[in-house]
């Protein structure tokens, strides 16, 4: 998973576990509109480092694996979050689409 001192193997779970289980949507949003898969049907966080976080993703043809750059190297774990909520909140600009208020995260 990761050798990152920050994001050990329980934060990259409990952040997966999170994302895929509360955030499903979003994370889809974000693989279309960032990832570059605008076809995609369905993603699921497998795991994330200090460059990127990386989701398995259903397509047409099958599944693949999408990875997407922070904007800002993750040295301190609150910044997943931080970089999450701002992924989001692109995805749905580009999308075109109002995004969830603050305390709806």
């Amino acid at each position: 998973m990761s050798d990152h001192p920050v994001l050990t193997p329980d934060v990259i779970g409990a952040i997966a576990r999170h994302m895929n289980d509360d955030h499903a949507a979003d994370s889809l949003l974000i693989v279309q509109q960032l990832g570059g898969r605008a076809d995609a049907s369905a993603a699921k966080l497998r795991t994330l480092d200090g460059n990127g976080i990386v989701f398995d993703v259903t397509l047409p043809e099958g599944t693949a694996e999408v990875r997407v750059p922070w904007y800002e190297e993750i040295t301190e774990r609150g910044q997943v979050r931080l970089e999450v909520v701002r992924m989001y909140q692109d995805a749905c600009a580009r999308a075109g689409i109002a995004p969830r208020g603050e305390g709806e995260h």
